[in-house]
């Protein structure tokens, strides 16, 4: 673990961590919307999903 830390803190590699705590976050919230619109398509209310991706 000691190594890992001190390979990821280097400055070359600062960026490279920043996207990939990046992409993870993205990727969680893209499958809670996922989970979230197939909520929607379960219970019948289709028009509901436009709804949220609309909403301010």
């Amino acid at each position: 673990m000691e190594n890992f830390i001190k390979i990821v803190t280097q400055p070359d590699n600062i960026a490279i961590v920043i996207m990939l705590i990046t992409v993870a976050i993205c990727t969680f919230h893209s499958v809670r919307e996922m989970r979230i619109n197939d909520k929607f398509i379960k219970d019948g209310k289709k028009e509901e999903i436009y709804k949220r991706m609309i909403r301010p």
